[in-house]
Formats: C-alpha cells, sequence, structure tokens
C-alpha cells in the first residue's frame, strides 16, 4: 500500500476530553534539568522524553537508526536525541511526533488498525497513521492516540525491559498506555550512542525486508542500509575463498545493515573504513575483514551484534588499527584476530571497548606479539560463562607460512587489559 495519505480510507477516530490538566510537575532526571508537562501545555518548539509508567522507561528510536522502518522502543533513559520527540502541530489538535537524531516521525506501521500493530519511524507524509490525539490520564500524564486507527500507543505486553517494542492497543487508560512527557527545552541532548561504560545494549533489529545478493556490492561513501537484510551470497559454509558480500573503499560507511544467511566472506575493508550498527545474523567464513596496506587505516565497529560464527567475526590481514566498540556477540569462535599466517605481516592494533559477549564463545582477542601486535580491552560484560572458559586475550607467535603457535595468554605488555574490566554476569 502506498505510505501517502488515503482519504478514502481513513477510519473513524475517537473523541476526546479536550481539558487536560495544566499543572507542571517539576522534574530533574540524569543530567537533564526537566520539567513534566501536561497535555494542555505541551510546547512545539521543544523536545520532550516520553517516560513509560508502567516500565519508567523511555520511548525510542532503536540502534540510533536514521533510516525508514526503524523500529520503536522503549530503553532506560539517556536523554540521547534519539529518545527526543517533538511535538509537530498538524492542526485540529492532532500532532506528528517526530525524532530529534532521524528528523523521521512516529508512524503506525502498514497503516494497522489491529490490536499490536507496531510503530516505527518514518519520513513525514502527514498520513493520518502519522498523527496523534493526545488523551489525558491520571494526574499530568497523557495517552497518545492514533488518528488512523483510534488506538493507543502502548509499551508491548506491559514490558519493563530494555527492547520492548511500542504497538497500539485498544485505549483501556491502562499503566503501559500512559506517559510522562519531560521537557528537554531547546538546548539540544546526546548526539552520539550511549558512551563506552559498560552499558545498556540495544535489542536486535526486525529486518525491514530481505535481498538476495548474487555478487558484491561495492561501497564508496556512505552507504545506510535501512535494516534491510542482505543474503545469499554463498552457501553459508567456512570456504575461505567465498567472496564478501560488501567491499567499502577507503573513507567509506557502511550502515544500518542485516547481514543474513549466506553471507560469504561478510564485508572487506580496503582501506580506513566505519561499520554502524551492522548486524550479522549467521556468520560465514568471517564477519568483516580488514585488508588494506596503509599503517595508517583504521577500521571501526561501532554498534551492531554478529552470532553464530564458528571461527572468526573479525579478521585483521593487513596493517593498521581495528576499533570494535559498543558491540555484541554471541555463539562465536573468536571475536578478533590478527592474522596469524599472511604472507606479508605487520604489527597491528586491537581496541576492545565496551562489548557484550554472550558464552559459547573461545576467545575475545587473537594477536601475534613477536610482530609487534598490540591489544587494550576495556569494558567487557561476559554472560553465561561462570566457569570463564571464553579467554580474553591469547598472544601467538604469527608466521609467513605454516601454522602460528601460541605462545600465552592473559594480561602483559602486549596483551593490555585488567581483570577488573572484564564482568561475568
Amino acid at each position: 500500500m502506498s505510505r501517502t495519505t488515503i482519504q478514502g480510507r481513513r477510519r473513524p477516530w475517537r473523541t476526546f476530553l479536550a481539558g487536560l490538566a495544566a499543572t507542571a510537575v517539576a522534574a530533574t532526571v540524569g543530567l537533564t534539568a526537566a520539567t513534566t508537562a501536561s497535555a494542555a501545555s505541551v510546547d512545539t518548539g521543544a523536545y520532550y522524553v516520553l517516560l513509560n509508567r508502567q516500565s519508567g522507561k523511555a520511548v525510542e528510536v532503536a540502534n540510533w537508526s536514521t533510516a525508514d522502518g526503524g523500529v520503536v522502543q522503549q530503553w532506560t533513559r539517556n536523554d540521547g536525541n534519539w529518545q527526543q520527540w517533538r511535538f509537530v502541530d498538524a492542526g485540529s489538535g492532532w500532532y506528528k511526533l517526530q525524532n530529534r537524531h532521524s528528523g523521521k516521525v512516529l508512524d503506525l506501521w502498514g497503516w494497522s488498525t489491529a490490536d499490536g500493530g507496531e510503530f516505527r519511524q518514518y519520513s513525514d507524509l502527514n498520513g493520518t497513521n502519522q498523527q496523534f490525539k493526545l488523551g489525558d490520564s491520571e494526574g499530568s500524564r497523557i495517552r497518545l492516540i492514533n488518528r488512523h486507527s483510534g488506538k493507543a500507543v502502548t509499551v508491548t505486553d506491559r514490558s519493563t525491559a530494555d527492547g520492548a517494542t511500542i504497538t497500539q492497543l485498544t485505549d483501556n487508560n491502562q499503566y503501559n498506555q500512559q506517559f510522562d512527557l519531560v521537557k528537554v527545552g531547546s538546548g539540544g541532548g546526546t548526539t552520539t550512542p550511549p558512551p563506552s561504560n559498560g552499558g545498556s545494549f540495544p535489542a536486535w533489529p526486525s529486518a525491514t525486508s530481505a535481498k538476495k545478493v548474487s555478487s558484491t556490492i561495492s561501497v564508496s561513501g556512505t552507504f545506510d542500509g535501512g535494516y534491510v537484510r542482505y543474503y545469499g551470497i554463498s552457501s553459508g559454509d567456512q570456504d575461505e575463498s567465498q567472496p564478501p558480500i560488501f567491499q567499502l573503499s577507503d573513507g567509506a560507511v557502511l550502515k544500518n545493515v542485516i547481514i543474513g544467511t549466506g553471507a560469504g566472506d561478510g564485508v572487506h575493508c580496503t582501506g580506513t573504513c566505519t561499520l554502524q550498527n551492522v548486524w550479522w545474523e549467521d556468520v560465514g567464513e568471517d564477519a568483516a575483514t580488514l585488508k588494506g596496506s596503509s599503517s595508517s587505516q583504521v577500521m571501526t565497529v561501532d554498534g551492531g551484534g554478529a552470532r553464530s560464527a564458528s571461527d572468526k567475526v573479525f579478521q585483521h590481514n593487513g596493517p593498521g588499527k581495528f576499533v570494535i566498540k559498543n558491540f555484541q556477540v554471541s555463539d562465536f569462535g573468536k571475536l578478533y584476530r590478527s592474522c596469524g599466517n599472511c604472507s606479508k605481516q605487520y604489527a597491528r592494533t586491537v581496541v576492545v571497548d565496551n562489548v557484550k559477549v554472550t558464552a559459547p564463545g573461545k576467545s575475545l582477542v587473537g594477536i601475534n606479539s613477536n610482530l609487534g601486535d598490540k591489544a587494550t580491552i576495556t569494558n567487557v560484560q561476559i554472560y553465561n560463562d561462570s566457569s570463564k572458559k571464553i579467554a580474553i586475550c591469547e598472544e601467538y607467535k604469527g608466521v609467513t607460512s605454516g601454522e602460528p603457535s601460541k605462545i600465552g595468554s592473559g594480561p602483559s605488555a602486549a596483551c593490555g587489559y585488567s581483570t577488573s574490566s572484564i564482568s561475568y554476569r
């Protein structure tokens, strides 16, 4: 169905009381001095954090997405721009909710009229499925009623967990349909994902659609996949001669992509590159490899996750630096490996920061200390590994032919980390 407004298919909506509480409740949460506003005092020039009464969590766009179809969920409040919403006047008491980070608006996906219909973000088309009326609730709290369906914005299943989705449900004025509007003003909030402090991680995203890949996609500049699932360039085995799904040129950025089964050799970087919010559902040979030839090149993996990697997730074949941060990995062999037997070897650097690890797994980092490799590892959270079987950092004697040999494990001059930076949960 077209995403434009379809006048002939509009459904009746409920009429709600126009009188709203005028009292503002002062509140201070986190670092932002904020004021809780009633529906009557909503300020179209300001941004608000929407705090759910049931959970106390904030409505946000998941995974810092800027793409059409980005999932909307709840998360512990951090005042990021992805948790801030502006009420845009649509006339006659209706508003559109515009996300500060993406510039897109809250959208009733697929023009659903059913309980459980999900909300996502989408470009502002001024459709009735993108318009909301503020209904009174207890005290200064409000409900958000969608104009197309007449149903209320709801935290799914009364969940209090991070990552619970935002859907619609018949308006029963229940706690998971009630929100405090916490005004954050015009000064702006956090513009980058949460800091590397061992904080929370987003839920795995749902694919907006799927695309089978028959040949490698070359990327220069920025490629925003909009959470499309790319899959099927290979059979999904461990053959080392498989092509990558994406090949990134020097300076390229790959973001908001899901890589599914049959991923081949994942992503190849031929120089400095950035992978932001890239998710591997079923790692093939490797998830991503840094190739290239410049000692100044840096490959940065920021956000995203990988699972089902029978061997390596990230491979470092060229020189330079590899950064892995705000990442989650589960069911894997090695998170990072500096090539142990490349025909041309280099002194390589790896930085691992704010990573969530879920067993089973073998090791986080493998480096060739005899070649001058250095690792820095901080803020690692390991789940389901009470026996501490996952090695944090292993040292090898790298070679140019044959097989490398393991020569050490644990903190050292080459494996830079402290046991206090590794937590087990």
